[in-house]
């Protein structure tokens, strides 16, 4: 071979690489397989397929009537079973127009909050458990067991919790749950600076997460992006403040944002997500006010017909239920969710473009995704 053709690499095979990466890869978070092409370390496309569950949990709920279709809401985003079984008695509570006591708003506010805290804790562990980082698992699961201590008191359960009914709560709050509870935002308040301690100013995970996956406002607001991605991003949306429930529109607390839009922006989001839920926690907990937990609710529930949409700020991001009813059944006559993993997920062809694959786990982790929501 002459000299100028050695020169131009024409000995070398430069043919790209296509390798899966799951759907039995531990960090992709359940089963998720992304495609890579890869031209050496460097990825060139990434196709993201889902679709492995099999779950049809929306369908299912069109053949059950409307209390049973809490629990069902449990086993979509099963880290944050709280929050899914709110939205949907919400949406029922607007659909029928039932007013919720004050009392049960209060309680669900602090529900929504606490199990903010166990999805970011689980969050962080698994995220720096991806990037390299084995003490944060262990730390952040320590704290999660008090808020599952917590809710085992309350509702009996520890993962899917049933914990919510249209109207208002199963039960009232069990005596002295609201001092366990300002004890643990007490408790939790020292170990999140535990958990920055050991990550926010580290050098390797700096060079993990600053500059990857950067996502500006605009483009992650067409790409369908809500809750901590999105706000990491820079966009002021959050759905507790800009179209509050339960009884947010009541509590004083701020909206972090990111600037530069990449990896350690949507790190620190959700590390300031903490204090901000632990604020408002000690507001809802200091402040229960007397009176029922449940309105009046008829026996058998039947909505008028019609049909309504409702989104809560999840852990994820804008969890909504589009619900509608033909007013003869007591069952929904269409069951929809909006789930913010689901939509979250189609940013991350973009974000792996140009990134190396081991930048892949960190963006996988940074969009924190679970998908029994995105197969639900």
């Amino acid at each position: 071979m002459d000299a100028p053709a050695l020169r131009h690499g024409a000995m070398f095979d430069t043919n790209e690489l296509e390798l899966n990466m799951g759907p039995q890869h531990p960090s992709t978070h359940g089963v998720l397989r992304v495609v890579l092409r890869l031209d050496g370390e460097k990825v060139v496309d990434a196709d993201v397929v889902i679709g492995y569950l099999h779950r049809g949990i929306e369908k299912l709920s069109e053949n059950r009537n409307y209390t049973q279709i809490v629990l069902l809401t449990d086993r979509m985003d099963y880290v944050a079973a709280a929050t899914n079984n709110v939205g949907y008695c919400e949406t029922v509570e607007k659909l029928m127009a039932i007013e919720v006591p004050r009392r049960a708003r209060y309680v669900r506010t602090i529900v929504c909050e606490l199990q903010r805290i166990a999805s970011h804790c689980l969050w962080v562990g698994t995220h720096a458990m991806d990037i390299g980082a084995m003490t944060v698992f262990l730390y952040a699961f320590r704290e999660r067991e008090l808020i599952l201590d917590l809710f085992e008191e309350l509702c009996g359960a520890r993962l899917t919790y049933n914990s919510q009914r249209i109207g208002g709560l199963p039960l009232d709050i069990p005596p002295g749950w609201d001092r366990k509870v300002l004890a643990f935002v007490e408790v939790m308040t020292g170990k999140v600076e535990e958990y920055e301690a050991l990550l926010t100013e580290n050098r390797i995970w700096l060079e993990r997460t600053k500059g990857v996956g950067v996502i500006e406002g605009p483009e992650a607001i067409a790409l369908g992006l809500s809750g901590p991605p999105l706000r990491g991003s820079g966009v002021p949306r959050d759905i507790r403040k800009d179209e509050p429930y339960a009884a947010y529109d009541e509590m004083q607390f701020e909206v972090p944002l990111g600037k530069a839009g990449d990896t350690y922006d949507r790190y620190v989001v959700r590390m300031e997500e903490f204090r901000q839920s632990l604020r408002i926690i000690r507001q809802a907990a200091e402040g229960i006010p007397e009176g029922p937990v449940v309105g009046k609710v008829p026996r058998l529930i039947k909505p008028p017909a019609g049909e309504t949409y409702h989104a809560i700020e999840s852990p994820k991001g804008e969890l909504g239920y589009f619900v509608v009813s033909d007013g003869k059944s007591t069952n929904p006559y269409r069951f929809r969710v909006r789930p913010p993993s689901f939509c979250n997920l189609q940013a991350l062809r973009r974000l792996c473009r140009g990134h190396l694959v081991a930048d892949v786990v960190a963006l996988i982790g940074s969009l924190d995704v679970v998908l029994g929501e995105v197969d639900r």
